[in-house]
């Protein structure tokens, strides 16, 4: 079984819950329409992973850089930055078809996380996440610019579905996501006001 580190205390995550179409401008990019509710979908224990790889079984790989919060005792308790990978050719093949996700979201190695921190009180400031490739600044969100706050999430998954402790809620990604690609480098952030809170460095393979 896969784990993720929170203050220094190994967790193994049941599942990983992934919010998808949460951010307009995100919407936009892939050509989608704003759905009339959440688009919610699982990723099993064993998508996740400690290495970014730019291909999976002859498919390539896109990035998509997420908040994403640890449930524990019927709350969020910590937050990371996480990459919730696609395989987007997979996935334009499935979505006119009417069929489900997985194969294109919950394969292995799908799922990349920093450490888990506390969750920060409000009044440090507006939770947000930027990811860098190369250095270069390609994807940055708050919390503001989400359709479904984390709050609202978490109330529409425990209407249907039991989350355990331990449990990982990605809750959608900004705009910017494109292929990853091998050799470079890759730094996730998350941000409370001016604050990087917790971050963490990939270099794809």
């Amino acid at each position: 079984m896969k784990h993720i580190i929170v203050e220094e205390q190994v967790i193994t995550p049941n599942k990983v819950v992934c919010v998808g179409r949460n951010y307009v401008a995100h919407i936009h990019e892939l050509g989608n329409e704003i759905p009339d509710e959440m688009v919610l979908f699982n990723k099993p224990n064993s998508a996740i992973s400690e290495t970014l790889f730019a291909s999976h079984n002859g498919d390539e790989i896109h990035y998509e850089a997420e908040l994403s919060f640890l449930y524990r005792n019927g709350r969020f308790d910590a937050v990371a930055v996480g990459l919730d990978l696609t395989k987007r050719g997979v996935q334009s093949q499935l979505k006119p078809k009417g069929l489900p996700w997985e194969r294109s979201k919950a394969f292995d190695g799908s799922a990349l996380f920093s450490q888990f921190v506390p969750l920060p009180s409000a009044e440090r400031g507006e939770l947000g996440l930027r990811l860098f490739i190369d250095q270069a600044l390609t994807q940055s969100g708050t919390v503001s610019l989400m359709i479904y706050p984390p709050d609202v999430i978490l109330r529409e998954i425990q209407s249907f579905m039991t989350l355990n402790d331990g449990d990982i809620v990605m809750t959608g990604t900004p705009s910017g996501v494109g292929k990853v690609q091998a050799n470079k480098q890759y730094l996730a952030q998350v941000t409370v006001g001016d604050d990087v809170i917790v971050c963490a460095e990939w270099l794809a393979k």
